[in-house]
């Protein structure tokens, strides 16, 4: 299963106001793993950021004089994304910025839609902790993912924090053996011992019961139900 972590920093609020995008930052991930691939520009979006964009992203109309368009690599971008499934915080924001640059370019592009399946983790925030504080910063917090270097917002890095969180908040990252790692035969393993002594069979205190069925049941609610201990 491949998914990408997506992120992007813009001009302003609304493409209906001709604002367009000025960083994308996409960081892959592969069964539950994230990978060392990555994709991440800086783009000339051919008009002035406004000053309250600036003081969100810490993005300058100087930094970015020299930048590639969109156009430019519109392309190489569409290549790392198509086929998997973007991770989107507030998805509608940059899905629909992103649909207004592949629709400017008047390039029979289709909508991200057609080439990606979408997930918004705000959505899946809203839904998993309904009344609270759901912005990055405020789940972060709440799933104990360092965003200390995040001082102003970027795409890049903040799609490198949401990969760790979408993780979190999902069951946590795959950390067994790596995917690259020689798996040991069956004739490693040596068999037991028919006279070893037996084992020692510790039964669980009253105590411990109760607590493994509150563990279980706060798993039942953050999971939406899908414990697959309490199913069983």
């Amino acid at each position: 299963m491949r998914q990408i972590a997506l992120d992007t920093e813009t001009t302003g609020l609304s493409p209906s106001q001709g604002h367009r995008i000025i960083e994308i930052g996409c960081v892959e991930i592969v069964n539950r793993r994230i990978t060392e691939r990555y994709f991440h520009r800086y783009l000339q979006p051919n008009r002035q950021i406004d000053a309250d964009a600036v003081t969100v992203h810490g993005i300058t109309n100087e930094f970015i004089q020299d930048k590639p368009s969109f156009a430019d690599v519109v392309d190489e971008f569409m290549d790392f994304i198509k086929g998997a499934e973007l991770i989107i915080h507030n998805a509608p924001f940059d899905v629909g910025f992103i649909n207004h640059e592949l629709n400017l370019l008047n390039q029979a592009w289709q909508p991200l839609d057609d080439y990606c399946k979408i997930l918004d983790t705000l959505a899946l925030a809203r839904k998993r902790h309904p009344g609270q504080k759901n912005s990055l910063d405020a789940l972060c917090k709440r799933y104990s993912i360092d965003n200390s270097k995040r001082q102003l917002h970027g795409a890049l890095l903040d799609a490198q924090i949401l990969a760790d969180l979408y993780l979190a908040m999902t069951g946590g990252q795959v950390s067994l053996l790596a995917l690259n790692e020689k798996k040991p035969s069956v004739q490693a393993f040596q068999p037991i011992s028919s006279e070893r002594p037996p084992l020692c069979i510790i039964a669980p205190t009253d105590q411990e019961l109760q607590a493994h069925e509150q563990c279980l049941a706060t798993i039942d609610k953050v999971s939406g139900g899908k414990c697959l201990w309490q199913t069983l």
